[in-house]
């Protein structure tokens, strides 16, 4: 879903463990880490595409999780031009997000990255907290660095 700006919903996730450490992923084939993302469908909510794109990209289920906390507003980014698809209609000049703070209650075991026909990524880790802002492409640095803001509090980070 597009919105009049141009932005596509989106859900962000944030999944840590016991230990405070986050869930980092790398895209299949690529040099590029990020959180597990996806958009939001028509007539889904946010909550369900969370456990839809959790399911798709890291395999695990809502009993695998326990939801913690979630952004209240839409955090934004806008792609780089040569990423906007102008031929497409509507044009999506980014993302706005919604994001996620989920608990791991499950053992890592149950993080499989083959669950989907086409997979997302291909290798995960644990990472301290803030390393992910360091990490991520330029573009979305800005969504990650609020989203672990707002969230920081909760972990006492």
């Amino acid at each position: 879903m597009i919105d009049s700006d141009g932005y596509r919903a989106n859900v962000g996730i944030i999944i840590f463990n016991d230990d405070g450490q986050l869930f980092w992923a790398r895209r299949i084939g690529q040099d590029a880490w990020q959180f597990p993302q996806g958009g939001i469908s028509y007539a889904e909510s946010a909550e369900q595409a969370v456990f839809r794109e959790l399911k798709e990209e890291t395999g695990l289920t809502a009993k695998d999780v326990e939801i913690i906390s979630q952004t209240e507003d839409w955090l934004r980014y806008d792609l780089p031009e040569h990423m906007v698809r102008r031929y497409k209609r509507p044009v999506c000049i980014g993302q706005k997000q919604k994001w996620f703070l989920l608990r791991l209650i499950s053992s890592e075991s149950s993080i499989l990255l083959d669950q989907n026909q086409r997979p997302e990524f291909d290798y995960w880790k644990w990472v301290d907290y803030w390393q992910p802002v360091n990490d991520v492409i330029d573009f979305k640095r800005e969504v990650y660095q609020s989203a672990l803001e707002f969230f920081a509090p909760v972990l006492k980070k």
